[in-house]
């Protein structure tokens, strides 16, 4: 059994969720592989974004947003209304922002709103989904016609670099 590695990077826009689809970037980390016959896994250790599988929408908002995503954050905002003050929620509490400021660098500094993100920790836990799980036959991963996959950053206070790794397992064809 052969195992493959590989990342993707994203960078994530401020003032809204911001979906990504991470589709043809996870076909070519099939392609570059010499993995066949397997299953590919998709993860994102950011604690305030998903990945998820869904059915491309084709009509997106003037923003870029597909319809469907668009109907997402209607219905997160209910759920989890965007936090725009503190002690809107119980978190952050004092401890973790003590912490949070300990965590800045000189290129990101950390402030105090920038832990004003609990909505996204929310939709996060609620959206689920760290990582997807897909088999890979004959060198393409099986998800249907209209599957696509998704990335979603929550936290919409500021822009981001994020990074999904990609590990593909299985069948290594040696030519």
């Amino acid at each position: 059994m052969a195992v493959y590695f590989n990342e993707i990077s994203m960078h994530s826009i401020k003032g809204r969720p911001s979906y990504h689809d991470i589709t043809d970037e996870i076909k070519k980390k099939i392609e570059e592989s010499s993995i066949t016959n397997g299953c590919i896994v998709i993860t994102s250790a950011h604690t305030t974004c998903s990945l998820y599988f869904d059915e491309c929408m084709h009509d997106r908002n003037f923003w870029g947003d597909e319809y469907l995503q668009v109907d997402i954050n209607e219905a997160m905002e209910k759920i989890a209304p965007t936090m725009k003050t503190e002690n809107q929620y119980h978190s952050p509490g004092p401890e973790h922002i003590k912490f949070g400021l300990s965590l800045g660098t000189k290129e990101y500094p950390s402030e105090k709103w920038t832990m004003l993100n609990t909505d996204a920790h929310i939709r996060s836990s609620i959206f689920g989904s760290p990582s997807l799980t897909f088999i890979v036959k004959d060198k393409k991963i099986q998800m249907g016609s209209l599957g696509k996959v998704y990335f979603v950053d929550w936290d919409q206070l500021r822009e981001r670099d994020r990074t999904i790794q990609v590990m593909i397992m299985g069948e290594q064809v040696v030519l």
